[in-house]
């Protein structure tokens, strides 16, 4: 009897062991394919930033030689001081910086007092409220082109940086997050407050956003993204040069160019170098505010 039940315990023992050892081999597997998924990403999205870094690097003359090489015969930067000398670049940055600095700030403001009053205000009409933000979000931006150059014409903000900046501060992404946000905050502290005589702004501003720091910083970094991207409507209402956005500027100066690889690759290593130092800072940020956000399911 004590024979039969040793062997027992050590069937299931066996047995354990063995499910064990394939639970741990499958999830290497996965792990690996996991990892194969990632290099795969990041070297689709490395190697056109490499060869753009490349080409811009290289003579005009290396740069339309057959066969095609990423080695370089002599390395130059004259492609950067061509760009640099063609056009207001500097003026170009900060007006860039300007402008989505504060479409940013602004979108953070906006959105985040939509989304309080749509979480934590009872008004008839809510819901269907929320419905017509987030239907916004299926509306294209250029079906409003039109509509909204002739909205800015009508009153004289043409060629201002007002008329880059309000279009962008619009922005249902950012009410959905904070919304998705608030909701998730209990309402034992909204409660609490309002008990000790606490107004609707106090709660807002001193419980509920220093509590949605993630939501902020994702929409922040978001918006400043989006917005230094932009390149329709600002190439539509800015027609002075030195008030033009770096994505605007870059392309008017590239246009003159022709056919000369360099320089626009060096172009584009210019527009695209603050977005890198804007990632490289804030990439815990980023993943901090969508894990935090509700995005996740």
């Amino acid at each position: 009897m004590t024979t039969t039940l040793t062997e027992r315990n050590q069937n299931r023992g066996t047995r354990s062991g063995n499910e064990l050892t394939t639970a741990s081999g499958r999830e290497r597997v996965f792990n690996r394919v996991c990892v194969g998924v990632l290099v795969a990403f990041s070297l689709l999205w490395l190697v056109p930033l490499l060869w753009a870094l490349d080409t811009s690097l290289k003579p005009e003359g290396e740069t339309t030689k057959v066969p095609v090489t990423w080695l370089i015969d002599s390395p130059t930067l004259a492609a950067y001081a061509k760009v640099l000398d063609a056009g207001n670049v500097l003026q170009w940055y900060a007006n860039s910086f300007i402008i989505s600095i504060l479409v940013a700030a602004l979108s953070v403001v906006t959105a985040s007092m939509a989304a309080f009053a749509l979480s934590r205000i009872r008004f008839r009409g809510s819901n269907a409220v929320f419905w017509v933000i987030l239907a916004g979000i299926m509306i294209p931006g250029q079906a409003l082109i039109v509509p909204l150059f002739r909205e800015f014409a009508a009153v004289g903000m043409i060629d201002t940086y007002w008329a880059v900046i309000l279009p962008q501060i619009a922005a249902p992404v950012a009410v959905f997050v904070f919304k998705q946000f608030f909701d998730g905050i209990p309402r034992e502290l909204e409660e609490a407050a309002l008990v000790d005589g606490a107004s609707r702004f106090h709660i807002f501003s001193r419980i509920f956003l220093p509590l949605s720091r993630p939501a902020i910083s994702a929409v922040s970094i978001f918006t400043f993204v989006w917005s230094w991207n932009n390149f329709l409507w600002p190439l539509l209402v800015l027609t002075s040069t030195p008030l033009m956005t770096l994505p605007v500027g870059l392309a008017t100066v590239s246009s003159a160019y022709g056919i000369q690889y360099a320089s626009i690759m060096a172009s584009a290593i210019l527009g695209a170098l603050p977005l890198l130092v804007v990632f490289l800072l804030f990439q815990r940020r980023i993943v901090e505010g969508i894990a935090g956000t509700g995005l996740k399911g």
